[in-house]
């Protein structure tokens, strides 16, 4: 994203944990800062995108020791684009006003190689003023910007409602290619006809296409859908809603941290799915009954 906007003429400070990500910003032409504290206090800093990992993280950039908002001044504007739980973005937006300072709830969907190219999906919630202020940047950075309304907390619940079928639809997609191998049929082969038919979902072709390839490089780690399918069902039990089906997928993917796979790309969960079947079909054979 901070190479984008570059790309677009803007000046652009940057401050990460990651040595090596804040000197690839610098080389394009980026300034580097310390703290989030040290980059608010830039002179180009009117808007301040967080991208981490959950709300703990966007609560320690925010407010912590070193922190955006006691440096941010007054009529500046906070862009959250990680995948939060609602009442942490509202919690958040409430804590930046008193501050004078607005909020954007942006979630972002798409990955690295969209962010870069300005391709991204922005599911965006703030008032109207602050996004018509700003919408000449969300579109430099987003080719699909959703305006989901003003109630700040919107967009992260749109988010958490989209990654929740994407869990379910990765996790099923898995499910049935493991079948697929069970039955004697071809991984890609398979593939092909369940993307030709009612089976087919973009995140299952995506991510499997991948698998069957043998592309283990991690894009989007398990831990982030499990993260997430799990805030999606928090948010379904504050609602008083039952989701079994959820339920199910997000148990699968804590499964699959709790087997070490938390930094793994997500498409690693049909091979894992794959060797459990294949151990219980051993233990099986083993003691004497049919797998």
């Amino acid at each position: 994203m901070a190479l984008r906007l570059l790309d677009t003429g803007h000046e652009v400070a940057v401050c990460d944990i990651d040595a090596a990500r804040v000197q690839q910003a610098v080389s394009a032409g980026a300034l580097a800062a310390a703290t989030p504290a040290a980059l608010a206090a830039q002179a180009c800093c009117e808007i301040v995108i967080v991208a981490v990992v959950d709300g703990a993280q966007t609560r320690e950039v925010l407010f912590g020791p070193g922190g955006l908002a006691d440096a941010l001044p007054a009529g500046a504007a906070v862009m959250l684009c990680p995948t939060i739980g609602p009442a942490d973005t509202e919690s958040f937006a409430a804590t930046l006003a008193e501050r004078g300072i607005g909020c954007i709830d942006a979630p972002m969907s798409g990955g690295p190689q969209r962010a870069r190219d300005g391709t991204m999906s922005l599911m965006v919630a703030c008032p109207a003023a602050l996004f018509e202020r700003w919408q000449p940047l969300l579109q430099m950075l987003a080719s699909r910007l959703f305006r989901v309304g003003e109630r700040v907390g919107d967009g992260a619940r749109t988010k958490i409602v989209n990654n929740l079928l994407a869990a379910v639809n990765l996790g099923g997609a898995a499910e049935a290619l493991a079948l697929a191998g069970r039955l004697g049929l071809d991984p890609a082969q398979t593939l092909d006809v369940i993307e030709q038919s009612s089976g087919q979902s973009w995140i299952g072709s995506d991510r499997l296409r991948r698998a069957i390839a043998g592309d283990t490089t991690p894009r989007a780690h398990m831990a982030l859908l499990a993260k997430d399918s799990a805030l999606a069902l928090d948010a379904a039990r504050t609602a008083g809603l039952a989701l079994p089906v959820g339920d199910a997928a997000a148990r699968r993917f804590a499964q699959a941290l709790q087997a070490g796979l938390a930094k793994a790309d997500d498409s690693a969960l049909w091979r894992w799915i794959e060797a459990g079947a294949e151990l219980e079909a051993r233990r099986g054979r083993g003691s004497g009954n049919a797998p």
